[in-house]
């Protein structure tokens, strides 16, 4: 697997995240949004470098001008509903995107800290050979990710296929490493610790999901 560690070197970015991480700022669910999709943008202006491009001729007012444009299609795919703010910024930069989306949630059976991976609800149009990129902000143990490739994967084969994390723990990383192609390539903005007990991330910043959109059931 190959692995983008954006925030290796100091950007606007790190502001960003230092925000998400926040607890006073984090009480602003609108300003979370925001930060999250912000750090979307980011991250597809760094994944765009490592998409193929070609030769186009443009038309200008003054004469032709001779430039590059993306190659292939991009279908963007959030993992439901903490993805929803990081796959906006996202479609900032790719906007003529096609885009999916995917439930996938913990599913605690016995009501302790076992769980399964269900994935319930998909829609999604053909990235068959296209770019697909994956996005969900928070990569804990990787179960999540793994259960929706494997749901993807089932009848469609894309081009490449990126997969965009906000903070990642280096337990998700590995499970990843582990369970996916070689050639996926996998973005993250920060790498944290550790999991806890209880497979959050630390120090993270809590649940992303809650943060943006309130708290459920």
């Amino acid at each position: 697997m190959h692995i983008h560690y954006i925030s290796e070197n100091n950007s606007i970015l790190n502001h960003f995240l230092a925000q998400i991480r926040d607890v006073h700022i984090q009480k602003d669910s609108m300003r979370f949004r925001k930060n999250i999709e912000r750090i979307g943008e980011i991250m597809a202006y760094e994944l765009s470098k490592n998409l193929e491009y070609k030769p186009i001729d443009v038309q200008t007012p003054m004469g032709i001008k001779k430039t590059t444009t993306i190659a292939d299609n991009v279908v963007l795919c959030s993992i439901l509903r903490a993805g929803l703010a990081l796959h906006t910024g996202f479609m900032s930069f790719f906007d003529s995107a096609e885009n999916g989306f995917v439930s996938a949630y913990r599913h605690h059976y016995n009501n302790d800290d076992a769980f399964d991976i269900l994935v319930e609800y998909q829609a999604a149009p053909s990235f068959e050979g296209k770019n697909l990129i994956l996005i969900d902000p928070m990569l804990a143990t990787g179960q999540s990710l793994v259960a929706v490739f494997n749901k993807l994967m089932t009848e469609k084969k894309p081009k490449e296929i990126h997969i965009a994390v906000v903070i990642a723990a280096p337990e998700g990383v590995a499970f990843l490493e582990k369970n996916l192609p070689a050639n996926c390539h996998l973005w993250i903005a920060a790498l944290d610790e550790k999991l806890n007990e209880k497979n959050y991330i630390v120090p993270g910043l809590g649940d992303a999901g809650d943060l943006a959109y309130g708290d459920k059931l």
